[in-house]
């Protein structure tokens, strides 16, 4: 899932010089907020003091300042993107060896191919949810208990999809009845992108950000949208009516994101892996909960968080069908998103 930057293009053109300014052994490219020190204690303790960041504003921005000779030493992403990076040879392998919790990394966010390739280039590090955030005074259960209600003309005007390809494309698949987007055929493809054009209509806007969604459902502006799970405890917090709908007939999705190891950077390799382990350390788990997301480290989310937290962050097990956005060939992600520029268009 692309996590969309609160920042404007000037503010991240001057994190970005800041960060070539800074000396130091690990250069981070990196969303902004997750820079946050509890998300690396541990590295912290051992080195004294923070990595470098630079921070981006979408994956295809990141890929593309990589591809045009900033470097990094390692980089941010979502599995989605992951064989996009690996085919275009910007990344080397990690050292599974050198990741501590590797083996207790959650197989079920992994997958059996999320490297892409033989070699293991991408770690997850945090996970979350996209469901069907709701507001439960003025829509019954009922009529959020399948992903159709977003063409449901009752709600005309009043519904939301981010600005997100992969999201916006894991409801479609799940609509259409595809649970696993790594398989889909062309008809599948199809299947899902008219579903898209044919919700269209009903949308009042594309949400960009967490924060922005949240103001529009607190106005009422917005009654029903496919959100990021960190929007329910969000506006849970700011006592905000708010449900959050993940066991719809159809499912709904999990995305998972973490880190490549960037072939040409400029720092020490060891900190690399100090960041790493730091991330998936157990007290990572709850300041990486508290702001929506989950740990990839199922060890430590079993050991540091409990079932009800889960529940209330979103995050909990359940048993409808899950598409999680892991690798797909970069010739059918390039596809679809040219195809849901053409659906936000009004093609």
């Amino acid at each position: 899932m692309n996590t969309k930057t609160l920042l404007g293009g000037t503010a991240l053109a001057l994190f970005a010089t800041a960060a070539m300014a800074q000396d130091g052994g690990l250069l981070v490219l990196d969303y902004p907020g997750f820079e946050l020190p509890e998300y690396h204690t541990a590295y912290l303790e051992k080195h004294g003091e923070e990595p470098t960041f630079s921070f981006f504003g979408d994956e295809e921005e990141a890929f593309q300042k990589i591809r045009s000779g900033f470097q990094a030493d390692v980089a941010h992403i979502c599995a989605g993107s992951v064989t996009k990076w690996v085919e275009s040879g910007i990344l080397d392998e990690w050292d599974t060896d050198l990741i501590e919790a590797y083996d207790t990394l959650d197989s079920d966010l992994t997958g059996t191919d999320v490297a892409a390739t033989d070699g293991v280039y991408f770690i997850p590090t945090d996970f979350g949810s996209t469901a069907i955030a709701y507001n439960p005074e003025d829509v019954p259960a009922e009529d959020v208990a399948s992903l159709q209600v977003f063409k449901d003309p009752k709600y005309q005007g009043r519904m939301s999809l981010p600005d997100n390809v992969d999201d916006a494309y894991a409801l479609a698949y799940l609509a259409t009845g595809v649970d696993n987007w790594t398989e889909a055929t062309d008809e599948q493809f199809e299947a899902a992108s008219q579903w898209l054009r044919d919700v269209h209509p009903n949308l009042r806007t594309y949400w960009t950000d967490p924060a922005e969604l949240a103001q529009l459902m607190a106005s009422g502006e917005i009654q029903i949208s496919w959100a990021w799970n960190e929007t329910y405890p969000t506006m849970v917090d700011e006592g905000r009516p708010i449900g959050f709908q993940r066991t719809a007939t159809e499912g709904s999705s999990l995305w998972l994101c973490g880190y490549v190891n960037l072939k040409d950077g400029q720092g020490v390799e060891e900190n690399a892996y100090d960041y790493l382990n730091a991330m998936l350390a157990p007290a990572s788990a709850i300041p990486l909960l508290e702001n929506g997301f989950g740990t990839a480290n199922k060890a430590a989310l079993t050991s540091e968080i409990t079932q009800e937290q889960l529940v209330a962050a979103g995050l909990e097990e359940i048993d409808v069908p899950v598409l999680a956005q892991l690798p797909m060939s970069n010739e059918m992600r390039e596809r679809q998103a040219e195809t849901f520029e053409l659906i936000k268009a009004g093609f």
